[in-house]
């Protein structure tokens, strides 16, 4: 339709105007009046010298002789917009083209053919997954299939720090502590609570203790050079211990990865490239150190390899994305961090503009909010944070006791205060633009009453229930059985394909999240004044018009990662 208005808007101009420059001209969804405005009238006020109300009317009138397909009237308001007004007929076949499409309805072609890769959630073996781990996987699952809906191929990628400072902290706390060492019979929560234990006893002596600092440094290189037996040993259980624990908070988050990538694989490729570039003088000596100048171009400099000639963090970003070249050749390239690290990846993207511009020129990355508990943010030196983890745990247990299940076995119980409270921590996040700070509150992440996941996870479940109520009374559904006209529920409809393209291309998830809310909210206000199964000759229409709304539901909760159980 938006193609449509725009080609019969420049064929009325070129009547009227045939030396006007159209390019410019565009076609938007309205959201005052109508259902479509155009911008038609102020492109050609400064070509043709006329007021852009007078050419709005003259436009319009144009249009109108034309009689559009599916328009029921062209209006011009304020200084000059030209407002379209679709018809219902048009809004009532929507419906049916979402019943026949299904889960596909929304879905788009436009990055056919391209190739994604999306880097999130980067969780730091032997130390607990925190609150800022659990909203980069969140954040990077929902774009992840936003491009897939878009027609990408996307690749999902996960990059671990299984070497560095916080493992030989670690690895340092489980040689002080190694008598109270979980053994393998213990379970995996217990021992990832010793990991966590360990890891703030090493950081806090390495902070306090010049003595243990120096034990922990040479903790550090003997872990790079794989060359202590007995620490070997130990940094295999820790890091069994922790992938493991990893991949079971994966399995609950609805997340799954096609690679795997370790700083232990980064590191040697990232030394040698930096290595190879400070001979090109790419990169710079300073102080025992080899830095890149980044001040050279507008940024601030940064070490890549330190005095003892151990890779930074850099050196080994530097090294992950040569690693991801030459593991997958992609169109785009994706890292989703917090926004703390936003000044840091831009010396790493104009490193990699001066190594390998073709990687460089694929590579975007996008910033998040930080995620903070009333209590406010916390330190994992300290070992008195919020984990991610705990948040789970705890906002799932809060869903099963605000749900009343008492008809259901426990198993049940359990699967649907899961849905429920995963779904309700992702909808919390999701719903701000990614680079917003957020305060998440767990009472209001589950109400059942509007701005929650939970919300459009019971509008869903009340879809499906009358559904069955009338599968039992052997009712169809025909979207053809209309006989009131379209409503606020049908206008919305038609809007989630463009909600949809707009929150790929502009990494907004949060569009999706106010769509939803709204077209929950207006389902529900339909439903109190329509009831669905009330004995009327629209009951097939209106059953179709439900099948409709709990598909376009469900669709745009998957976009977020979010399913919804049959009943709550």
């Amino acid at each position: 339709m938006k193609e449509l208005l725009k080609k019969e808007i420049e064929k009325a101009v070129l009547a009227q105007y045939p030396e006007a420059e159209i390019k410019a001209i565009t076609v938007e969804l309205s959201d005052n009046f109508g259902d479509y405005t155009s911008n038609v009238a102020f492109v050609l006020a400064g070509q043709v010298k006329q007021k852009p109300y007078e050419i709005a009317k003259k436009i319009a009138e144009k249009l109108q002789d034309l009689k559009i397909k599916d328009i029921e009237k062209i209006e011009v308001a304020g200084p000059g917009f030209v407002n379209f007004y679709l018809s219902d007929e048009f809004f009532i076949k929507e419906v049916e083209q979402v019943l026949i499409l299904g889960h596909s309805y929304g879905a788009n072609n436009k990055l056919e053919g391209k190739r994604v890769m999306l880097e999130y959630t980067d969780p730091n073996p032997f130390k607990v997954f925190h609150i800022g781990h659990l909203m980069t996987n969140i954040i990077g699952e929902s774009l992840s299939r936003l491009f897939e809906f878009s027609g990408a191929k996307v690749l999902r990628a996960n990059y671990q720090g299984d070497v560095g400072m916080h493992v030989a902290k670690a690895l340092w706390g489980m040689q002080k502590t190694i008598e109270n060492m979980p053994d393998e019979k213990q379970t995996l929560q217990k021992k990832t609570e010793y990991l966590g234990r360990a890891y703030v006893l090493g950081s806090n002596a390495f902070k306090d203790d010049e003595e243990a600092q120096k034990k922990i440094k040479e903790i550090n290189k003997k872990v790079y050079e794989s060359s202590d037996e007995e620490i070997n040993r130990l940094y295999k259980i820790g890091l069994k211990w922790s992938l493991d624990h990893f991949e079971i908070l994966y399995k609950k988050l609805g997340a799954r990865f096609d690679y795997y990538f370790f700083e232990s694989q980064t590191f040697k490729k990232g030394t040698a490239i930096v290595k190879e570039n400070l001979e090109k003088g790419i990169f710079e000596k300073s102080d025992g150190a080899v830095i890149f100048p980044g001040s050279k171009y507008g940024l601030h400099d940064r070490v890549f390899l330190n005095s003892e000639g151990l890779p930074t963090y850099e050196a080994k970003d530097l090294g992950l994305a040569k690693l991801k070249d030459e593991t997958e050749k992609v169109d785009e390239s994706v890292v989703i961090t917090a926004n703390e690290q936003s000044e840091y990846f831009k010396v790493i993207i104009e490193t990699l503009r001066q190594v390998y511009p073709e990687i460089a020129g694929k590579m975007t990355h996008i910033g998040h909010g930080m995620m903070r508990v009333p209590s406010g943010k916390m330190s994992s030196r300290k070992g008195n944070i919020v984990t991610g983890e705990s948040i789970l745990e705890n906002t799932i247990d809060m869903a099963k006791c605000k749900m009343a299940l008492e008809d259901i076995n426990e198993e049940q119980k359990k699967v649907i205060s899961q849905v429920v409270g995963v779904g309700a921590i992702k909808f919390s996040i999701l719903r701000h633009v990614i680079g917003k700070d957020i305060v998440y509150d767990e009472n209001k992440s589950l109400s059942f009453e509007g701005d929650s996941g939970p919300y459009i996870q019971y509008t869903i479940a009340r879809t499906l229930s009358i559904l069955r109520k009338a599968e039992e009374r052997g009712l169809g559904t025909d979207a053809k059985a209309n006989t009131s006209g379209a409503t606020d529920v049908e206008k919305l409809l038609y809007r989630f394909p463009f909600v949809v393209e707009r929150a790929e291309e502009e990494y907004a998830p949060h569009l999706v999240c106010m769509y939803l809310l709204e077209m929950a909210s207006a389902f529900n206000s339909y439903y109190a004044k329509n009831p669905i199964l009330k004995d009327n000759d629209e009951i097939p229409y209106r059953l179709a018009l439900t099948r409709a709304v709990s598909q376009v539901l469900k669709s745009g909760l998957y976009l977020l990662g979010i399913t919804s159980p049959e009943r709550m």
